[in-house]
């Protein structure tokens, strides 16, 4: 297979959504792609510093894409940032004025984003932020909800890695399970949606596997050694 670049969600894809835990199998199959000589880089809605460090103790690509494509790290103290946090902060305080369950969700520090509890009606929470004309964009990671300035997407994120290794969309292979990795599918040559994905995020994939989290990570890297070997 030539070298491609893997674009890789953390949480419901090599995680469970309610622990955490990273699947150990999924995470060697993944440091196996990078001993094969492929590019395999974390886009998650966590903070890039810790997908950065699952890079690093993981034994993959020590670059990651954070925030959904708010900021991109790729060393201890090199960050580029996409998003604007002040304008997600100016939202999120008037969302609470109107929605009492609208509460941040406990994360680790974020850089250009605002993170919240999936405690109330996500299309409510879009409607008013629209109709009080906020540049910003309100988004369902399946781990929490998510303010983010507008056109901050994980595919727009992403972008700047293939910039970084003179990639075009032909490299990049995704794999995820949540609505923000939507545009990611649609950025990339070939894209796999998890057994555990909504109809409709499978609805973008090029590939759906059956296996749910770990188990279909390591189903969808059989899947596309398959399909690319042909």
């Amino acid at each position: 297979m030539k070298p491609k670049i893997f674009a890789v969600d953390i949480d419901g894809t090599i995680t469970d959504n309610k622990g955490g835990r990273v699947d150990l199998d999924a995470l060697a199959a993944l440091r196996y792609l990078v001993k094969l000589g492929h590019k395999v880089v974390y886009v998650t809605g966590r903070s890039s510093i810790e997908a950065y460090v699952l890079s690093v103790f993981g034994g993959t690509t020590r670059i990651a894409v954070g925030e959904n494509g708010g900021i991109i790290t790729s060393g201890p103290e090199e960050h580029k940032l996409i998003g604007n946090r002040q304008e997600c902060l100016k939202a999120f305080e008037f969302l609470k004025t109107v929605i009492a369950d609208a509460v941040e969700k406990p994360v680790f520090t974020r850089i250009t984003e605002v993170v919240l509890e999936r405690n109330f009606d996500i299309s409510l929470g879009k409607k008013i932020l629209a109709e009080n004309n906020f540049d910003v964009q309100l988004s369902d990671s399946m781990y929490a909800y998510h303010i983010n300035s507008k056109g901050v997407n994980k595919a727009n994120g992403f972008l700047e890695v293939m910039k970084m290794f003179s990639a075009s969309k032909q490299d990049v292979i995704a794999i995820g399970d949540s609505q923000t990795d939507v545009p990611l599918f649609d950025l990339a040559k070939v894209s796999v949606a998890l057994g555990n994905a909504t109809e409709d995020v499978k609805s973008h994939a090029t590939i759906v596997v059956q296996g749910h989290q770990g188990d279909g990570v390591i189903e969808a890297l059989e899947k596309i050694e398959l399909k690319i070997a042909r």
